[in-house]
């Protein structure tokens, strides 16, 4: 399972369903996009060194962007970015998912469900 961004904020907030439904899906991977967009959240090294150490921790594999990832996101930024203002972000993520045969953890289904063989559990946070 890859678990999208939005999971993981949920969980760095103290959600406790984001929680519980992270430590039931370990081991989880999630795209270096995600990763990326976490780091760029946070307010200062300390945060960005304990969430370092959470992932490392609980074993994530953090998904790299192959040429066919990065293939695929660029179909989709064309197909559906002026129907369903698909961003880059998203793109590439669903592109990891769908390369890998993977389903998406997400409460931003809306992202996602316009792509072909896109898998997807919704979280309820």
């Amino acid at each position: 399972m890859i678990i999208d961004t939005d999971v993981l904020i949920w969980e760095l907030r103290g959600n406790h369903k984001a929680q519980e439904i992270l430590h039931s899906s370990i081991p989880f991977s999630i795209s270096v996009i995600t990763y990326i967009e976490i780091i760029q959240g946070m307010k200062d090294k300390k945060e960005s060194n304990s969430f370092i150490k959470q992932i490392r921790k609980w074993g994530v594999d953090i998904v790299q962007i192959s040429n066919d990832i990065s293939t695929r996101a660029m179909i989709y930024i064309e197909q559906y970015y002026l129907s369903h203002s698909m961003e880059l972000a998203d793109a590439l993520i669903a592109a990891t998912c769908v390369n890998r045969s993977e389903t998406i953890l997400t409460a931003n289904e809306k992202h996602y469900k316009h792509i072909p063989n896109m898998q997807i559990k919704r979280f309820i946070p």
